[in-house]
């Protein structure tokens, strides 16, 4: 078995939960409960993996760190947008 295949994994569970975040920021315009702090920490681990990838393997792995971190600075701006709104 391709140890690979844990990595990819774990891109996907990480993945599916940004579009649910993104949805509900659009939909409630509130990002009470948000942290920007954590989403930039999870923008710069994304950030690391591209260039782990770019740097070591060469994978097409890259592509879904790099659909993550879109997603991910989709969720960044977003919050930045709504962080002041009312409940």
């Amino acid at each position: 078995m391709n140890p690979e295949i844990f990595e990819i994994a774990m891109l996907i569970c990480f993945g599916a939960a940004w579009p649910l975040s993104i949805y509900k920021l659009i939909k409630t315009k509130n990002s009470g409960g948000k942290s920007l702090g954590f989403t930039g920490v999870m923008i710069v681990g994304y950030l690391a993996g591209i260039t782990f990838e770019y740097l070591g393997t060469r994978d097409y792995v890259i592509y879904l760190y790099i659909f993550n971190t879109c997603l991910v600075c989709t969720d960044f701006v977003l919050t930045l947008k709504y962080r002041n709104s009312a409940v």
